[in-house]
């Protein structure tokens, strides 16, 4: 049920006659376009006045670069294109961030449909709860195949995941230190204030924040959390929406073997990392060698030659090990 109601969305609808309630943030890397045009139907089916939010495509250097008669965008969305051209999600992320006309921005993957109230609902929570700076909703998977038995347990790294019915939140604490909250809104769907999201980018093109996220073949992909806690580290707090339903439309391929271990590798890595980085990690740092004798250990503890679910999980060790490197 959507949380706003007909007289907020025309209350919305006169608000932006001049600017945006909402910038929709598509970072595209060389995207799969069947399923991009999803995504756009998606954002064109919107409850939310079509006026009241805009598109922003970043083409991270895409080859042939992206055009919007080459992309089937539906005519009735307002879109830009607009290119970067250093490769990273992080580059992609920042230069949106600038972008951005609108007071709220919604992060969407180029694989992400978002449910038809979506956008209604997030603008409405943000304006109901001021201290809330970002949020999210569940992410469920789209596969064009059957899923393998053993792939079950590492679907979470694709980013899905529901948390059920509850709305949850922690709110906005100056000053004080917060840990990472487990329903933390991730990259897939993210909603955040573009206020918080320009320092974030000013910071990050200032050399202040570290590069996390994914680079060419690079699976690292701490970039969310880094902004999740930049923006607890400015006082504001996040929220899980259940409204906020993304469809995560997947080739069957993301659950190869190879692919997931080399993502549980990078995931781990990089979570370690921004942990680190932000001055919240609970694990020590500890020497290259003695990263790598654990390594050896977590080989033989996971048994990493059995089979593939022991490989992935060992990955993830090894990943764990080598972020606390300094």
């Amino acid at each position: 049920m959507p949380l706003i109601g007909p007289e907020r969305a025309d209350s919305v609808m006169d608000s932006v006659l001049t600017s945006p309630a909402i910038s929709v943030l598509i970072c595209a890397h060389n995207p799969d376009l069947p399923r991009l045009a999803r995504v756009l139907a998606a954002l064109a089916a919107q409850t939310l006045p079509m006026p009241a939010f805009e598109v922003l495509i970043i083409d991270n250097g895409s080859t042939p670069a992206l055009q919007r008669d080459t992309i089937h965008a539906p005519p009735t969305l307002h879109l830009r294109i607009v290119p970067e051209p250093r490769l990273g999600l992080s580059e992609a992320r920042a230069t949106g961030f600038l972008e951005a006309k609108a007071p709220i921005l919604v992060l969407v993957d180029d694989d992400n449909g978002l449910s038809p109230n979506y956008l209604a609902d997030a603008c409405a929570y943000l304006d109901a709860h001021a201290d809330i700076g970002a949020l999210g909703g569940p992410c469920l998977p789209e596969f064009d195949g059957p899923i393998p038995p053993f792939a079950n347990e590492f679907l979470p790294l694709l980013a899905l995941r529901d948390l059920g019915p509850e709305i949850q939140s922690v709110p906005g604490q100056p000053g004080q230190r917060l840990d990472y909250p487990l329903f933390a809104p991730m990259g897939a769907g993210m909603v955040l204030r573009t206020t918080l999201a320009v320092d974030w980018a000013a910071a990050f093109r200032r050399g202040e924040r570290k590069l996390m996220d994914r680079r060419g073949k690079s699976l690292s992909s701490a970039g969310d959390n880094d902004i999740v806690l930049h923006l607890l580290a400015k006082g504001q707090g996040v929220a899980y929406l259940p409204a906020l339903r993304v469809t995560h439309i997947l080739s069957i391929a993301r659950l190869e073997v190879d692919y997931l271990r080399r993502l549980n590798l990078g995931i781990q890595q990089s979570w370690m990392q921004v942990l680190r980085f932000n001055g919240v990690s609970p694990w020590p740092p500890i020497s290259r060698l003695g990263a790598w004798l654990r390594i050896a250990r977590a080989y033989v503890r996971y048994q990493a030659w059995r089979g593939p679910v022991q490989r992935i999980r060992f990955a993830g060790a090894k990943g764990h090990f080598l972020g606390r490197v300094p």
